[in-house]
């Protein structure tokens, strides 16, 4: 068995390095080489990189049994400018770690190591890297490769770090646990012309912020009060300037719901009240709307598996159910459109800075309690006869 203290140092080292060179989603070339050499390292029995683009599945088998689980990590950083200070911060102008998947890569790398020494398991271990879960594409982009196909598992786990939550907590929840995405950009079109002259032309900057206004009511006034919405806009871009009103106004957002009905809806009052504040200000408008992330619904079996294993890493006080489920989105979803499975939060800290900030930085005492839950889990689900 290998040394926890020494572990801990290692996987220091590791997640540092890959906080210092973060990549991309689909531009983890550097990240998904170190990752496939640690996998080799440890002695897997298969290491297949470029899955899905730049992904990379680990195979670990022992015993006899058929059945096989899947444990996934992220991989891809932020177009975010990191303003930390630490000397391992990011090498890469412009991208950082600013969610923490250096340290979910890392955790899963442990995982591995200690799993691939120690054994304690009957069964296969598929160890899931994914790209670009960001812009939530990477797991469509590792399934359309084959991966059900090439790397099979009849169930799956994976786990985020949770900044507010102290570290050594673990949260998830039966059912729902985060939401669906869909982004939507709004286009109005008219006649731009000179800021003394508005009455010359058919500006669309009124009606833009008429309708930045209006799409609020679709949540307070639309949806069931009964029902989780949310409806963002994250952006306003005109073809103005300082003296010039202007023709075009581009308006950019994101919606957020739990139910595929919830969703629909939203969709189609986003459009009635754009076309209408449109007609209204006697200029046209483009709706284009889609779906990115789909609802993460945790498989209730499987929740409470998940509950046990990590009773055996966790105190019994530091583990709860999560009372509500979180807006914020998963492409872990995306498997579990194939398979059940379970993603969980492990604490990064009270203290730490919010995820997809410039400060934020994962907290690396947290990563042996990553590496433990990845690694009861696997012994709860493939038990040795």
């Amino acid at each position: 068995m290998i040394e926890t203290a020494l572990l801990e140092r290692e996987m220091t080292a590791w997640r540092r390095d890959l906080h210092a060179h973060p990549e991309f989603g689909f531009e983890e070339k550097r990240t998904a080489a170190f990752v496939a050499a640690k996998l080799r390292e440890f002695g897997l029995d298969d290491v297949t990189e470029g899955v899905g683009g730049t992904g990379v599945v680990g195979t670990l088998r022992r015993g006899t049994s058929n059945r096989a689980i899947a444990l996934r990590a992220d991989m891809d950083a932020l177009r975010i400018t990191e303003q930390g200070s630490a000397d391992y911060r990011s090498q890469n102008q412009g991208v950082m770690h600013a969610c923490g998947h250096d340290g979910h890569t890392t955790m899963l790398l442990g995982a591995a190591r200690r799993l691939a020494e120690e054994g304690g398991f009957d069964g296969t271990v598929r160890f899931i890297f994914q790209p670009a879960e960001e812009w939530g594409k990477g797991a469509l982009a590792m399934l359309n490769d084959g991966l059900m196909s090439r790397f099979p598992f009849e169930e799956i786990y994976g786990l985020h770090n949770m900044p507010g939550l102290p570290v050594g907590h673990f949260e998830t929840r039966i059912g729902s646990f985060m939401s669906a995405e869909d982004n939507f950009e709004i286009v109005l079109k008219g006649v731009g012309g000179h800021a003394a002259r508005p009455h010359w032309g058919n500006e669309v900057l009124v009606a833009a912020c008429a309708l930045v206004t209006n799409l609020q009511t679709i949540v307070s006034r639309r949806l069931s009060p009964t029902d989780i919405g949310v409806v963002s806009v994250t952006e306003l871009i005109t073809d103005g300037t300082r003296n010039a009103l202007p023709g075009l106004a581009r308006i950019l957002g994101d919606a957020r719901s739990f139910r595929p009905e919830v969703s629909a809806e939203i969709e189609r009052q986003m459009r009635t009240i754009a076309e209408g504040t449109a007609l209204a200000h006697n200029v046209g408008a483009e709706i284009i709307y889609t779906r990115e992330f789909v609802p993460l619904v945790n498989d209730a079996a499987l929740v409470g598996e998940a509950f046990a294993a990590a009773a055996t890493v966790f105190k019994p006080e530091a583990i709860a159910a999560a009372k509500e489920p979180m807006t914020g989105s998963e492409d872990f979803a995306r498997f579990l459109d194939h398979v059940p499975g379970c993603f969980v939060f492990v604490g990064n800290g009270e203290n730490s800075a919010p995820l997809h900030n410039p400060t934020f930085d994962f907290n690396d005492a947290g990563l042996l309690y990553g590496t433990g839950f990845h690694v009861a889990i696997t012994r709860r689900r493939l038990p040795e006869r």
